[in-house]
This record gives structure tokens, C-alpha cells and sequence, in this order.
């Protein structure tokens, strides 16, 4: 057993003194404590087995009859074959969907036929359940084609000679761990081969690699200069803990498959900043905190509540940025690539909030709920454990207060982000951080102005994603750019992508509800800025925006860009009208140093068009005259 620790072990160790960290998960246990604590805590599971027909019926309640419906409509389901020249496509064209849309459809009509089999016990969905289960172990690989060129090959057909762990493999061991736990008895009546070919196949896929491979990159276990830690790392760690606590039978291989997952996940905990605000977005939040939710949650339960950080004022934090995030009528806060509409899986919302004792949460996710007039979002396709969470909840979310808690300023000062809510119905957004944020746009120093819970000045977000999203090419898409984000273009050039490129000086001033930062290292040399401290206030109705520069030369005139829902009308010189969903809003300029054009933005892809519309516009405030020195100032206005 000894043998097996120490090289893991030896990592820690490494690790912790290269550099300041938090290791809160491993300031918990070692790995021996570790061995004895999953072998007398065994019965962690909080789910009746599949023969327990009286529990399953308490368990499903009110959803019962919906959950068997569900997977009545997938009895006569064709499985769908994913072809080689479909994994090919992703180099071919760049599309990800080729590959990614049957393997999806696949995953949820399995999901729905599990969980009504689970919720009905009858047998009627077995076969079907069977064909889906043999035709995944059929499949050469779980990855997803756009996350395979990271093999040696470089190329996105899966190649046998080596297994890879992504966010797609690992979902699926996840799941047919479950799916193995719960129905594995059911199989071996039809044929034993079944449930020994899934367990193999886990083990192949998922045990194995992990517990012999420290190079992939979401793992963060071996130290490189500028690494990201995004939420791949507590989402494919949520997985992989979910493989070893149900599938793997030999106690020192658990406990060093599990121990290495708490090594890996403490990189995420390190990385995230002390305020838990996601820079990723509230689209991600559920896979980023939320997933790291799910993974402490699991290790708490399989460890006899041993090693649990919900405690941790960080973890309460991280939670309740989704809260805080939440503008209204489905809007939120949608800096980097996250979407603008989405306010979250209420039983996750709701189960976190629960374990770090946040009543915010809870009530917050009750309001998700009531919104959707009662309906709670149950199946959640490969993700099974918040399926059999989800469940859980059921009848305390509908019996929770639903509450939108009013929080007039979210202030969090390491990741640089600022929301400020008034009686007025102005709901302002701001940012500095840096250009090498994960999912990052060029957008250090922007904003988001929502009125009425309505967005007016908008971060479109990000379209569907290709080869060129999350490639070489990322800043050639438009909505990576800050000329498509609330910022300035200063002698002609825009920000670019960089560590080093980055808001400094970042303040917010409680009293007077004002944020400022100065935005120039956010700039190129060749832009040639010394200083530009751009500053927000908002009073009342109305929001001021300042822009205080000085330039080392002056090569083109300035150029001040905002993006807009709603078509602006120009009242006058110096003055647009913005109309949307009954609200109006004006945006006053100095028409002695501008000139005014606007700029129509089609909207043709579905991500975007599905949230805004089939347009949205730019504004550009063109300045009249160079000046190395000056200051620049804009009102919002709401009527």
C-alpha cells in the first residue's frame, strides 16, 4: 500500500512548496488516513437500490409519472452510429456538431430509459437500456472529436493506442458507473457479458489512464508557467471520484484514484481567487463551482463527512455569485463566453446553497422555479448524479420561499468584477481583470447596463462553437474583440489577448457607487497610452462614464464603441434614444467632440440569434480631433 502512495503523495508535497497555496483538500486527509475512511464509510449512498419499489415511489413522488413518459418516448429508439468521417469533420470544417449531436442524442435517450426503468421497475425499458449500453462500449472512444487532438496523433479521429480523459469520457464513465450500480443484477439476468463488458470498459477508459497518467492538462498536476484551471478540472474530477467510489474494488487503488483526484481538484480551489467569483460566467458557473459542489459533496458522503470544506468561506462565495449574477427575467451578468440568458439549475442552486447554509441560495432557487411556474428541470442527460440529486429536492424547492434576493452592490476586488443594483430599475455590470481570463474576450474595463431587468448595453457573448473558437484563430471571431465590447479603440488599435494585458488600479467606491480602472496595459505599445482610467458612476437615473487619457502620440483619432439591443435612434447631435420592452434610455455625448455612426450586426448564428434576435447594433463615437490629453464624458440616461 505504501508503494503505491508515495509518488502521488511526493506531488503534494512539490507542489505545496513551489508555491503559496490553499491544498485545502489535502490539508484534510493523507492518503493512508484516506484508505481507512472509504473503507468504514461504505454505505454513502443515499438512493434506494433498483428492487426497493416502495423507496423508488417515495423517492420519484409528484415527477413519477413524467419521469416513465419520458423514457416511453425513447422504447423504439434507433441508436445512432457515430462514423469515423463524422470525428473527422471537426478537422475538416471545424464543426464540433457532426460528431457531438448523435452522441447527445444517444446520451439522453439513454438517460430518459434509465431513470423511468429505475423509477417504474417493471423490465419494460431493459432492452432498450441493454442496446444503448452495448452500442457505447461499441463506440472507439467517449471523447468528444474537438477534445481528441490532444493524443499524439494531433488528429480528432479517436486512436486506440491511447485513452483520453475528457469532459465527455469522464460524463460517461460517471454515468454508467450509476448505470452499472443501480441496474447491473437486471443485466446479468439477460446475459452476464453486459455488465462485465461496462465495467471493463470503465475500467479501460477511465480507471486505468487516471490513475497512470499526470499530463492532462485539466488534471494541473504538473506545474507549468501560466497554466489555466478552468472548470474541466472540477467537472472530469467529479467524474472520475464518481468511477473509483463505484467501480473499483481494490481499497488501495480506490483510495490512491481518489486521493490523486483531491490533489487535482485542490488546483482549481487554488486558482479560483479568494472572492469565488467565476470568470468564466454564469453559463459555466454549474460546471465550474457547481461541479466542485458535486465533487466535495460526493467525497463528503463517501469519507463519513471526514473531509468537507463547505465551512470555507471561499466555497459560500463561489456559490453565491450565481445569485448575485442574476439580473432578472432571465438575464445575467454574461462577461467571457458565457450566454446572457440562464439563470441556473435550481436543484444545484439549491442543494449548494443548502450545504454552505446560504438562504439566498435557496430562496433564489425557488424564484428559478416558481419563474418556470413550478416545472423543475429534472434529467440532466449524462450528468446522472444531479438526475438522482435533482430528485432529491423535489418537494423542498417547491416548498422553499421563492425570494430574488436584493443585493444593491456585489463587490469582488481579486477577480475585478462589480454589480450595482438601485431603486431605479439600473442594474450596472463592470469589469477589469485581465485578457487572459478563462473563456476570455478582450473586454478589460467594459460594462453591461440593464434597465428594468431589460439589457441595453450588451456583451453579445459567444456563437456556436467551432475548431476556431478555442483555436489559433479565437481573435478573428468578432465577439472575441473589444471593438465589439464597451471600450475604446485608442489610436486606432483595439486590446489584445495576453497575461500581460490586463486593467490596473481597479477601485470601487461603496459610498458614491462608482467603479474606476485604467485600461491602458490592456493596449498594445503601438497604441502608444500612458494612462486611460475609465470611470463609472451610478446615481439615480443616470450612469456617468468618464474616460481620463493621456497618450504618448497621436495617430488616429479615438474611437468610443458601445453595443446596444435595442436600434438606436439619433434624437440629435449629441444625443441616441434606445427603446426596448417599454423602457428608454438616452446616451448623451459632447457633439462638439464627436461624430456619430451606427453600425448593424446581424445575427445569423443560433446561439446568438436565440438570445438576441436577428440584429444588434454598434455604436461609434468617432472623436473630432487628436489629443494626447483629455477627458471624455458620456450619460446614460434613464426616463
Amino acid at each position: 500500500m505504501r508503494l503505491l502512495f508515495v509518488p502521488l503523495f511526493c506531488i503534494a508535497v512539490l507542489q505545496s512548496t513551489a508555491q503559496t497555496a490553499r491544498n485545502l483538500l489535502q490539508q484534510k486527509s493523507d492518503p493512508w488516513h484516506l484508505a481507512g475512511l472509504l473503507d468504514t464509510h461504505k454505505d454513502w449512498i443515499r438512493y434506494p437500490a433498483y428492487t426497493n419499489r416502495s423507496g423508488w415511489d417515495n423517492f420519484t413522488g409528484p415527477v413519477k409519472l413524467q419521469l416513465i413518459k419520458e423514457g416511453e418516448a425513447y422504447l423504439n429508439y434507433t441508436w445512432r452510429l457515430i462514423t469515423a468521417t463524422q470525428y473527422l469533420e471537426y478537422e475538416r470544417s471545424g464543426s464540433r456538431t457532426a460528431m457531438e449531436e448523435p452522441a447527445g442524442a444517444n446520451n439522453k435517450a439513454l438517460s430518459r430509459l434509465i431513470i423511468a426503468e429505475l423509477a417504474e421497475g417493471k423490465g419494460r425499458f431493459t432492452d432498450q437500456i441493454i442496446n444503448g449500453v452495448w452500442a457505447a462500449c461499441d463506440m472507439p472512444s467517449w471523447v468528444a472529436s474537438a477534445h481528441l487532438p490532444v493524443q499524439q496523433s494531433k488528429r480528432s479521429l479517436p486512436d486506440f493506442r491511447e485513452e483520453i480523459i475528457d469532459l465527455g469520457s469522464a460524463d460517461m464513465g460517471s454515468f454508467f458507473s450509476w448505470t452499472w450500480y443501480f441496474l447491473h443484477e437486471e443485466f446479468d439476468k439477460v446475459n452476464p457479458v453486459i455488465a462485465a463488458r461496462l465495467k471493463e470498459t470503465i475500467r479501460q477508459r477511465i480507471l486505468e489512464p487516471y490513475l497512470e497518467r499526470t499530463d492532462y492538462w485539466w488534471q494541473a498536476l504538473q506545474d507549468k508557467p501560466g497554466r489555466l484551471v478552468n472548470n474541466w478540472n472540477p467537472w472530469c474530477n467529479f467524474n472520475v471520484l464518481t468511477c473509483f467510489l463505484l467501480m473499483e474494488d481494490d481499497p488501495v487503488r480506490k483510495a490512491t484514484g481518489v486521493f490523486k483526484t483531491m490533489q487535482s481538484t485542490d488546483q482549481f480551489i487554488n486558482y479560483v481567487k479568494e472572492d469565488g467569483a467565476c470568470e468564466e460566467g454564469p453559463s459555466y458557473w454549474g460546471h465550474a463551482a457547481g461541479k466542485l459542489y458535486d465533487y466535495l459533496e460526493l467525497l463528503s458522503r463517501a469519507t463519513g463527512q471526514q473531509v468537507r470544506l463547505f465551512d470555507h468561506p471561499m466555497i459560500r462565495n463561489m456559490g453565491e455569485y450565481i445569485v448575485r449574477s442574476y439580473v432578472g427575467k432571465g438575464w445575467v451578468v454574461n462577461f467571457a463566453d458565457a450566454s446572457a440568458k440562464g439563470g441556473g439549475d435550481a436543484g444545484l442552486i439549491y442543494r449548494y446553497g443548502k450545504a454552505v447554509n446560504s438562504t439566498d441560495m435557496q430562496s433564489f432557487a425557488a424564484y428559478l422555479v416558481q419563474d418556470k411556474k413550478g416545472n423543475q428541470e429534472i434529467t440532466t442527460n449524462r450528468d446522472f448524479f444531479r438526475t438522482l440529486e435533482n430528485l432529491s429536492v423535489v418537494k423542498e424547492i417547491l416548498a422553499a420561499k421563492p425570494v430574488l434576493p436584493a443585493v444593491a452592490q456585489s463587490w469582488y476586488p481579486q477577480t475585478e468584477f462589480c454589480y450595482i443594483k438601485n431603486n431605479n430599475g439600473l442594474f450596472l455590470a463592470t469589469k477589469g481583470g485581465f485578457n487572459n481570463e478563462s473563456h476570455n474576450h478582450n473586454d478589460a474595463g467594459t460594462f453591461s447596463l440593464y434597465a428594468n431587468e431589460t439589457p441595453f448595453f450588451i456583451d453579445a457573448g459567444v456563437g456556436t462553437y467551432t475548431r476556431q473558437t478555442f483555436g489559433p484563430e479565437r481573435y478573428t471571431i468578432w465577439t472575441m474583440q473589444s471593438e465589439y465590447h464597451n471600450l475604446p479603440v485608442i489610436n486606432g488599435k483595439p486590446q489584445v489577448f495576453g497575461a500581460q494585458y490586463k486593467a490596473s488600479d481597479t477601485r470601487f467606491n461603496a459610498e458614491k457607487n462608482q467603479f474606476s480602472t485604467d485600461i491602458a496595459l490592456a493596449y498594445p505599445k503601438e497604441a502608444g497610452v500612458r494612462t486611460w482610467v475609465r470611470n463609472y458612476e451610478l446615481n439615480g437615473n443616470n450612469l456617468t462614464i468618464e474616460d481620463r487619457f493621456e497618450l504618448t502620440t497621436t495617430l488616429v483619432p479615438n474611437a468610443l464603441h458601445f453595443l446596444v439591443w435595442a436600434a438606436p435612434i439619433v434624437v440629435n447631435e449629441g444625443m441616441i434614444r434606445l427603446e426596448k420592452e417599454g423602457t428608454r434610455l438616452n446616451l448623451s455625448y459632447d457633439k462638439n467632440l464627436f461624430s456619430i455612426a451606427v453600425d448593424t450586426l446581424p445575427q445569423t448564428d443560433k446561439r446568438l440569434s436565440n438570445v438576441w434576435g436577428e440584429k444588434i447594433y454598434r455604436i461609434r463615437l468617432t472623436a473630432k480631433k487628436m489629443q494626447s490629453k483629455g477627458l471624455y464624458r458620456f450619460y446614460i440616461r434613464k426616463e
